[in-house]
Order: structure tokens, then C-alpha cells, then sequence
């Protein structure tokens, strides 16, 4: 399941960034809405699992709150989550 995890933060970071950094602009600046409505959906599919995967290893792992809280504000941050997996989510990091 965290490996599940991991994968789903990075996937959302990427399309956090993709949406700001290369479909909006192509929304406004080059009219042209489509990209941004595929990358917007995906985006919100992966942002849904993220907080749901989130949640379910909060207490299946019995995070603290401080780490569940971390993880969670991290979705709403560009680049956090990728903070986040290299800090939190990390082998290294789960046995400490």
C-alpha cells in the first residue's frame, strides 16, 4: 500500500505542475482549453486517491497527526509532494 502511495504523490505532483505549467498557459495564452480539461481530470483523479491513500495509511500506519497533517497540506503545495515521498514515504523513513 505505500508503495502505492508513493507512486499516486509523484503522479499527483507531476500533474499539480503540468496543469499550471503547461496547460494553463496553453488555456490562455494559445486558446486552446483541451489539454487543460484531460490533465484537470487526471489531476483530480489523482488528487482524490492521494488524500484517500493518505488517510487509509494515516491509520493503518498510525502516522501522528503531525506527519498525517504533513502528508495531507502537502496535495495542496506544488512540489511538497515530492517533498513529502522523499521524506515521509521513503523505506528509509518508515522504519525510523
Amino acid at each position: 500500500m505505500l508503495s502505492l502511495f508513493r507512486v499516486t504523490a509523484i503522479l499527483e505532483g507531476i500533474s499539480y505542475l503540468a496543469l499550471f505549467a503547461v496547460t494553463m498557459p496553453l488555456k490562455y495564452l494559445a486558446d486552446l482549453p483541451l489539454p487543460n480539461k484531460y490533465v484537470g481530470y487526471a489531476h483530480g483523479v489523482l488528487f482524490i486517491a492521494y488524500i484517500i491513500l493518505a488517510v487509509v495509511l494515516w491509520m493503518e500506519q498510525k502516522w501522528s497527526i503531525k506527519k498525517a497533517f504533513v502528508i495531507l497540506i502537502a496535495s495542496l503545495l506544488p512540489f511538497a509532494t515530492f517533498y513529502v515521498e522523499k521524506k515521509y514515504l521513503t523505506e528509509d523513513a518508515t522504519l525510523a
